[in-house]
């Protein structure tokens, strides 16, 4: 009795061996469903009963999209060969690649859940992150505690966050380091922002400082005190009015609802010095302050902190001699809280025949 043999067959070459091919052409855009996902073989069922590999420049990338696909999902797909060495139809998952990753971002952020970045360079907006090609950023005050003074040690890394902000028509990705290390959800912030009242002041941790604002955590909210809600006085440098770990009062000047954000201010928990100024300084009123810098069409002086006057050139014969930080007395020529401006002409024997 001869004996029967049998041979094995490689389920890969099962698949493709399943079925006869049907009639494809390049360039066709097609309703794909995904038959077999490894980092080495991408299986589709593109209809018409043949079965379709993905092409190996995308096959090489696969290994990124890997924990967002699936079996039995569907994906659009293009023809890019009609019949590869093998014999088989080759597609390309491109356009799948380029629209799914955005459709990925959108449900992660819907469901609150974590995805894995690269980290780049820390610029001024915070730290550049890359999900699958999409540039994105860490602001500063999203990093967390360990990172708030070396943003930049976190280069190269790979590391977990969640998403803040995902608009794909303005190619704009926002994420969270301390939002996903301490587990906040979405509707936790939105509890606290809701919390919190414009016009009511708060204590503040200053989380950062940079050239244009003081950055700052209201009841575990984000915030910016902008350079110009410091001081009633021109500031420079925000350095030096905080620094991180500071605890400060502000008060609420605007809630954005849009990205959970706060615009706050330090000037407005004082009186606003020029609120009187008409009354405080009228004209011809002599009085005292420092030369504090000079420009070329004149020499500010402060009055008060918050208080400056200019004496123009016209005023001027270029004798005066006037020096940064000398004590000067002067005349208000005119004060005008409306454009928040002091006219001032020094103090002389006789006012000169330019004055008003």
């Amino acid at each position: 009795m001869k004996k029967k043999t049998t041979t094995q067959t490689n389920p890969m070459e099962a698949l493709l061996q399943k079925t006869s091919f049907a009639t494809v052409k390049k360039g066709m855009d097609v309703e794909a469903t995904i038959i077999s996902l490894s980092r080495k073989n991408v299986l589709f069922d593109i209809g018409a009963k043949a079965y379709a590999l993905l092409g190996n420049q995308e096959l090489r990338e696969i290994s990124t999209y890997l924990p967002y696909l699936k079996e039995g999902q569907t994906a659009h797909v293009r023809v890019i060969a009609e019949e590869s060495k093998d014999g088989y139809p080759v597609v390309s998952m491109r356009k799948f690649f380029e629209k799914g990753k955005w459709d990925i971002l959108k449900d992660k952020k819907d469901k609150e859940e974590e995805i894995e970045v690269v980290c780049g360079e820390y610029g001024k907006g915070g730290v550049f992150i890359d999900f699958m090609g999409i540039r994105g950023v860490i602001p500063k005050i999203q990093l967390t505690d360990s990172f708030l003074n070396n943003p930049e040690k976190l280069s190269g890394q790979k590391i977990k966050v969640k998403i803040l902000e995902v608009d794909e028509k303005k190619n704009r990705l926002v994420v969270s380091q301390k939002v996903a290390a301490l587990n906040i959800s979405q509707k936790q912030l939105h509890e606290e922002f809701d919390k919190i009242e414009i016009k009511k002041i708060y204590k503040a941790k200053v989380l950062g400082v940079s050239e244009f604002g003081i950055f700052c955590e209201v009841l575990g909210v984000e915030g910016l005190i902008h350079i110009s809600e410091i001081s009633w006085e021109k500031v420079t440098n925000p350095s030096g009015y905080a620094k991180v770990g500071d605890e400060i009062d502000v008060v609420v000047v605007e809630k954005n609802p849009q990205d959970l954000k706060l615009n706050l201010s330090i000037k407005r928990l004082s009186i606003d010095p020029w609120e009187k100024i008409e009354e405080d300084y009228p004209q011809d009123k002599e009085v005292e302050g420092e030369v504090v810098r000079q420009e070329r069409y004149g020499y500010f002086v402060r009055l008060v902190p918050g208080i400056e006057g200019l004496i123009h050139v016209s005023k001027l014969t270029g004798k005066e001699n006037l020096k940064i930080g000398s004590k000067i007395k002067a005349y208000i020529e005119k004060a005008d809280k409306k454009s928040r401006k002091m006219s001032l002409v020094l103090t002389q024997k006789e006012l000169p025949v330019t004055y008003r």
